[in-house]
């Protein structure tokens, strides 16, 4: 199977697919300043929690790679700024600030060396972050894969696939790795409003890899639920408390409710990376709120009344009874979440 990779590094520059412009357009585009990689992880031309990740590693790297410092008291003050700079682009998904973290860490641990030396360790350690998804995400799709038996229907929401990750996804990996197992699932895809994650990229990744999906409205999912046709739902996250309650894309605490009440088992994909143990319950997860044109406007045309007032967040947190698991690179955890994840997380 052909996995799409939606972040590369390549000649000395980051590449990003331009998720905005799919599925009718695949295009890259190449970015060569701190500058436009905040603006890609701004404007959504890369998305998805440990995508955002990858672009802000590179994206220090970018950063940093002309400075000018002699001493490493003056490269690390530049590399904090860069990186206080990149994390401002979007504030939920914590593999953003995660991320970073780890590069400054790593400068941190090799003060010692010249300054070429140590801006070349960075960018290692950038390609060693996407690697290390990768590989990540693989094992989540292992662990989930044995959740699912053949012909269970599964519907997800938004998208935590290859496009959103280094490669394989999140919520999507599970389905990949059944698909490999010779184990058929049926697929329904939330469209996700307002930007349409699931129409544009669930569906475009999961019909390119010739698994049986079928695209629904959001408004849709309580119908499929009644009827029978969904045995689990599965979603990724962006950042995950340290009690189990998630962010993730908004109208997923709707799915998860509409889930309890049918008594389908609900799941949570995401790598320890999204974990965030200083975050203690989900209202300490800070919501971040998008353009109003969102709402207003479909592919450039109005379609609500000028002036209306519009709330539009982009995320929304579904509080962690009712997660029936939690699938990991490390295995699944399941409730009570607080102490497992202490667990998994030493």
């Amino acid at each position: 199977m052909e996995y799409i990779q939606s972040v590369k590094w390549e000649q000395d520059a980051l590449v990003l697919l331009d998720q905005r412009l799919l599925p009718t357009t695949v295009e890259y585009v190449r970015l060569e300043t701190v500058s436009e990689a905040w603006q890609a992880i701004k404007d959504l031309v890369v998305r998805g929690a440990p995508a955002i990740g990858m672009a802000a590693a590179y994206g220090l790297y970018l950063g940093i790679r002309d400075s000018k410092a002699e001493t490493y008291a003056a490269f690390a003050q530049e590399l904090d700024e860069q990186s206080a700079y990149l994390a401002s682009a979007r504030p939920t998904a914590v593999n953003l600030t995660w991320a970073l973290k780890r590069m400054e860490k790593k400068a941190a641990e090799h003060s010692e060396l010249p300054i070429a030396e140590l801006k070349a360790d960075l960018l290692q350690e950038a390609l060693a972050i996407q690697e290390s998804d990768e590989a990540a995400c693989r094992q989540i799709g292992e662990f989930g894969a044995d959740l699912f038996q053949a012909g269970m229907g599964v519907l997800t929401h938004c998208n935590a696939g290859g496009l959103a990750t280094g490669k394989y996804g999140t919520a999507l990996s599970p389905i990949y790795i059944a698909q490999e197992r010779g184990v058929a699932l049926k697929v329904f895809a939330d469209e996700t409003r307002p930007v349409l994650q699931g129409a544009r990229l669930t569906a475009y990744e999961l019909q390119a890899a010739g698994i049986d999906v079928t695209l629904i409205c959001d408004n849709m999912a309580a119908m499929v639920m009644k009827n029978g046709w969904v045995d689990a739902v599965i979603v990724g996250a962006d950042r995950i408390a340290a009690n189990g309650d998630t962010a993730n894309k908004i109208g997923t605490y709707g799915v998860a409710l509409l889930a309890k009440a049918h008594n389908i088992p609900f799941y949570v994909a995401a790598p320890l990376s999204t974990i965030d143990p200083d975050t203690p319950d989900g209202s300490a997860i800070p919501i971040e709120e998008r353009d109003e044109q969102e709402v207003t406007h479909g592919f450039g045309t109005r379609t609500a009344p000028e002036g209306v007032n519009v709330y539009n967040p982009a995320f929304d947190v579904t509080p962690h009874e009712y997660i029936t698991a939690i699938i990991t690179e490390k295995g699944i955890i399941r409730a009570p979440f607080a102490s497992s994840i202490r667990e998994l997380m030493v």
